[in-house]
């Protein structure tokens, strides 16, 4: 059966070749003022057709897995490719595009542990990415860890903000930028092309902060915190959901033909958590025959099953609960969510001048 099924395929990629080339042949008659443009494309597509044909005879390209399967001893969860085609396609089709790229952004010779700081950023958000600068994220050493910031992006159609990110990063150099446009769906592909670069860019990274560009991060408390973490490079640390609902209404909203389980894998809340670097080839090697997953805080969790890499919870990522907006939750905090720029700008000043060794 698999080498009529071969042969068939075969018999009808001849009959396609074949139909072309006919249609070449009779394209100069019906274009007489171009046949000689015509004669030579046609003769260059029957070189080409000729020789996908023999590739795939002698060379047939190694069939993908209709269904993939993964378990993490609770639940099995399994990625059907026709239907992540079918229900997002271009999630799955999308070829990493940079427009502003950094590859040089992780090179250094101070031979101090590099934490990159990675915020998700949208184009609009300019006044909001000024005063991260301005406070948490920015280049320092701190606590034994060298601190670099680095803003992720999709595209927009607006032509304006664009030219102003542009000029951003030609003054700061701390913008990494795709091509495909900023959506809620879309975040996903950023965390994709994020792993697709950094694997490519920057694995000499000791850890990954991973995200979001509402959030203070107490920058003395985080490396505090890995330096007298044990084993801190072997989790995803943050605050973890543990096999959370499904949602079927809402932004968030899954449908159930396409993902019929009532949960997901742990992962961290994306507002805020810590990547090991040392996770990063296994993380990108995951992303290569893995599906795109439409949430981006559930496609990490997948991601993070398929490398093997397990969660630890930590209370001080306050990226959840709603919390006190008092100075000393961001003393004892690692990440607050939610946080205004108002209120970023005037931790960073109180904290400042009550914790030995703040970046000024």
């Amino acid at each position: 059966m698999k080498d009529a099924s071969k042969a068939k395929k075969l018999k009808v990629a001849d009959l396609t070749n074949k139909s072309l080339l006919g249609l070449c042949w009779a394209l100069p008659t019906l274009f007489l003022l171009s046949h000689v443009f015509v004669s030579k494309w046609c003769l260059g597509l029957a070189a080409v057709l000729l020789v996908s044909s023999a590739v795939r005879k002698w060379f047939p390209s190694p069939p993908l897995p209709a269904t993939l399967a993964l378990t993490d001893g609770t639940f099995t969860f399994y990625f059907n490719w026709s239907g992540y085609e079918a229900h997002y396609p271009h999630l799955q089709l999308y070829r990493c595009q940079e427009v502003i790229a950094r590859d040089d952004l992780c090179q250094g010779s101070s031979g101090v542990p590099l934490l990159l700081l990675t915020i998700k950023s949208h184009p609009v958000s300019g006044g909001m990415r000024a005063t991260l600068r301005s406070t948490w994220a920015q280049p320092a050493e701190l606590g034994g860890f060298r601190l670099q910031p680095l803003f992720l992006m999709g595209s927009t159609f607006n032509q304006k903000h664009l030219e102003l990110v542009a000029q951003e990063s030609r003054v700061f150099g701390d913008i990494l930028m795709w091509d495909f446009l900023e959506s809620h769906h879309n975040l996903s592909l950023k965390e994709r092309c994020f792993l697709r670069w950094a694997h490519g860019h920057c694995q000499e990274a000791a850890f990954i902060f991973k995200g979001e560009e509402d959030v203070f991060v107490n920058p003395a408390a985080l490396t505090k915190f890995l330096r007298q973490t044990p084993n801190a490079s072997h989790f995803i640390h943050g605050y973890i959901h543990f096999h959370p609902a499904v949602k079927r209404i809402g932004r968030d909203a899954i449908p159930v033909p396409f993902f019929p389980l009532a949960h997901y894998p742990h992962f961290a809340s994306e507002n805020g958590f810590l990547v090991p670097g040392a996770a990063l080839p296994a993380l990108y090697q995951a992303s290569l025959w893995l599906p795109t997953f439409p949430l981006c805080g559930a496609y990490w969790g997948f991601l993070a099953l398929a490398a093997q890499l397990p969660h630890q919870h930590n209370g001080d990522f306050r990226t959840w609960e709603k919390t006190q907006d008092h100075l000393t939750t961001y003393q004892r905090s690692l990440v607050v969510h939610g946080v205004p720029r108002e209120r970023i700008e005037e931790v960073w000043q109180e904290l400042r001048g009550s914790v030995q060794g703040w970046p000024k």
